[in-house]
C-alpha cells in the first residue's frame, strides 16, 4: 500500500513542474490535442497549498487523514504537518512517503510529462461533457505513465482530467492502480487540485488514496482570495 500510493503522490506531482513540448504537425490530430501539445507550460516556479490526505483500506480497516502545508520554490519542496489522525500505520507507511517521493521529484518530473516522448495519442472524439477525449498510450511500461485517456477543453486545449491505470505495477502485491488527476489554472498557471486512486492489493483487498489542494500563493502571487488559512498547529515529529 506504501508504494502505491506515494506513486500515486508521484503522479499527481508529476505535471506541476513539467514542460510540454512543441508538437510536430501530424495529419488528424485534432485541434484541441495540437493546442495542448504546442503550448510551452513550465509550472509554477513556486507556490504555497495547503492540502488534505485521505486513505482507506476497506479489507482491513486502516483509515487516515493529513492536513499538510507544503511550500515548493527554486530551492525544492518543503512539508509542514498541522493536523493528522486515524492509523498511525497509514499515516507513517502511506502519506510521508508519498510528501517525500514528491520532494525528489520536484523540478525533475520530464518522466512522467505528457509529451509525444512518453506517449502516443489518439483521438476519441467528445466526452459527455463536451471535453475532448484524448487516449493515452505509454510508450514504455512506467509507474509515472498512465493507460487511459486525456480530457482537454475543446476551444484552447487546456487539461482538465487525466485518468486511467499506471502503466506498470508499483509493486507485486500491486494488481491494479486506478488514478484520476484533475487540474485548473491558477494565476494563469496549470496546477493539480485533485488526485484520487484506487489500488488492488494483494490480500489486503481495495485502498483508496485522495488529495485536495488550496493553493494560497502561486509564483508569489496571492490566490487565496481572502479566505483565512487553515490553522498551523504543528503535529510533532
Amino acid at each position: 500500500m506504501r508504494r502505491v500510493l506515494a506513486c500515486s503522490a508521484l503522479l499527481a506531482a508529476a505535471v506541476v513542474s513539467s514542460t510540454v513540448v512543441r508538437a510536430q504537425r501530424e495529419t488528424g490530430v485534432p485541434p484541441a490535442l495540437e493546442r495542448f501539445l504546442a503550448t510551452v507550460d513550465h509550472g509554477p516556479s513556486s507556490y504555497r497549498a495547503f492540502r488534505r490526505l485521505e486513505a482507506r483500506n476497506g479489507h482491513l480497516s486502516d483509515a487516515a487523514w493529513m492536513n499538510v502545508w507544503t511550500t515548493a520554490a527554486a530551492s525544492g519542496f518543503t512539508y509542514e504537518i498541522v493536523g493528522q489522525g486515524g492509523s498511525d500505520y497509514v499515516r507513517d507507511r502511506v502519506f510521508l512517503p508519498a510528501l517525500e517521493a514528491e520532494q525528489t521529484m520536484w523540478g525533475a518530473a520530464a518522466r512522467g510529462a505528457l509529451t509525444h516522448e512518453n506517449y502516443t495519442f489518439e483521438d476519441l472524439g467528445a466526452d459527455p461533457g463536451g471535453l475532448a477525449w484524448i487516449g493515452l498510450k505509454p510508450r514504455r511500461k512506467d509507474v509515472l505513465l498512465v493507460n487511459g485517456s486525456l480530457f482537454l477543453r475543446p476551444d484552447d486545449g487546456d487539461l482538465v482530467r487525466v485518468e486511467g491505470a499506471l502503466s506498470r505495477a508499483p509493486s507485486f502485491w500491486t494488481r491494479k492502480v486506478q488514478i484520476v488527476r484533475r487540474y485548473d489554472r491558477i494565476a494563469g498557471v496549470r496546477l493539480p487540485v485533485a488526485f484520487e486512486s484506487v489500488a488492488s492489493i494483494r490480500l489486503a483487498g481495495k485502498a483508496t488514496f485522495t488529495m485536495s489542494y488550496e493553493y494560497h500563493t502561486v509564483n508569489g502571487l496571492d490566490v487565496s482570495g481572502g479566505q483565512t488559512p487553515p490553522a498551523t498547529v504543528s503535529v510533532s515529529r
